[in-house]
């Protein structure tokens, strides 16, 4: 079975937050591209870690699902 969590998440480089993130210091997620076994996603307040990695079809249908607004509140 695929590891689904990198414990320190400040090691990989290239981590890059979300467009719809500000200045303001809230929450946001940062997501790394071209890891070999999907999507990491990681808290930016907490970059040491851990992230969770996602399956990347499962990470695409979220952020489609997110974009049309059918996720309930």
């Amino acid at each position: 079975m695929t590891d689904r969590t990198i414990l320190n998440a400040s090691m990989p480089n290239g981590w890059r937050k979300s467009s719809y993130s500000n200045d303001q210091g809230g929450s946001c997620l940062e997501v790394l591209d071209g890891h070999p076994t999907g999507v990491p996603v990681r808290d930016s307040k907490s970059p040491e870690g851990p992230a969770l990695v996602f399956l990347s079809a499962g990470w695409t249908a979220f952020v489609a699902a997110v974009k049309v607004g059918s996720l309930p509140a």
